[in-house]
């Protein structure tokens, strides 16, 4: 009977042990760790970086969706930061020693991020001088684009609680800029933009969403080559300051990805080897101040 209860005590440690089987090279150790919500749920996609003793990244990547972090590493001392979108980051210290356990951190548990002060209700706009609203795009398949549009205008209406606001922003096409004259004469032509045709691009929005913390979708009707979409933007808000002049100013942070072909930009010309000029995807990045109307 004793053997029989030491056969199934073996046999189940394998079971209870999640790194069981795994090998890990001379020199290196393991680094584990499960993040969890304040209610002990686990964070799945929490995003880690973990640096070495000089900041230098060694490894990056997300828990799985029970919340773990494995991560292998060369023996020595690290700093590792964990972030989640509503809550507030992790950084601690860990150190992997040679002594065939691996290191394990146990359970971190993420606190919910402060919600910031939301602007007051009324009419705001935004400001372009401190705003940008730019773009990446994928040039030949390889290297990436990067550019903006210079000229936009919008307002935006905060009711009297943010998901009942709105928005109006209008960008003119002409505007769009990646320092390369050839390439901007061509993006305005009737091949992408057609701006003679579409001199403006627009999007409206009255669906706020809260996301938790300071994360925010809002999702609106985006017209784009005479064509009309519905996107969302991930929105990260900023918080409320002041300008030089004792102005106030909100700020926001915004980002979304747009498919060119379903706004019929379909220019497909290609290079040797069939590989298209412009990737389809188009990633759009923002950083925005509104001020109140005056």
């Amino acid at each position: 009977m004793i053997s029989r209860l030491l056969g199934r005590r073996t046999a189940a440690h394998p079971r209870n042990n999640p790194l069981a089987g795994l090998s890990v090279p001379s020199g290196a150790g393991l680094l584990t760790c499960r993040v969890l919500d304040p209610v002990n749920a686990p964070i799945a996609q929490a995003e880690f970086t973990v640096s070495d003793s000089n900041g230098r990244k060694v490894v990056t990547g997300e828990t799985d969706p029970f919340g773990m972090l494995v991560a292998m590493v060369p023996f020595g001392e690290y700093r590792l930061a964990i972030s989640a979108e509503s809550f507030t980051p992790y950084r601690g210290n860990a150190s992997v020693v040679d002594g065939g356990e691996h290191t394990g951190l146990g359970d971190i548990t993420l606190q919910v991020a402060p919600s910031l002060p939301l602007p007051t209700p009324g009419d705001w706009e935004i400001e372009p001088a401190h705003s940008r609203i730019g773009f990446i795009a994928r040039h030949i398949g390889l290297a990436r684009v990067h550019g903006r549009f210079d000229n936009f205008a919008g307002a935006i209406r905060i009711g009297e609680t943010m998901e009942q606001s709105a928005m109006h922003v209008v960008i003119g096409a002409a505007s769009i800029d990646t320092s390369v004259q050839m390439r901007d004469d061509h993006l305005r032509s009737a091949d992408f933009l057609d701006v003679d045709n579409f001199p403006t691009l627009e999007f409206y929005s009255d669906r706020f969403g809260h996301r938790g913390g300071n994360n925010w979708a809002i999702t609106g009707a985006l017209t784009l080559h005479g064509v009309t979409r519905t996107i969302t933007l991930d929105a990260q808000y900023l918080g409320i300051g002041n300008g030089m002049e004792g102005e106030t100013r909100a700020a926001v942070r915004a980002t979304t990805e747009l498919h060119r072909e379903d706004y019929t930009v379909n220019w497909q010309s290609m290079l040797a080897r069939g590989i298209a000029v412009v990737g389809s995807s188009i990633r759009i990045e923002m950083d925005i101040q509104v001020v109140p109307k005056s």
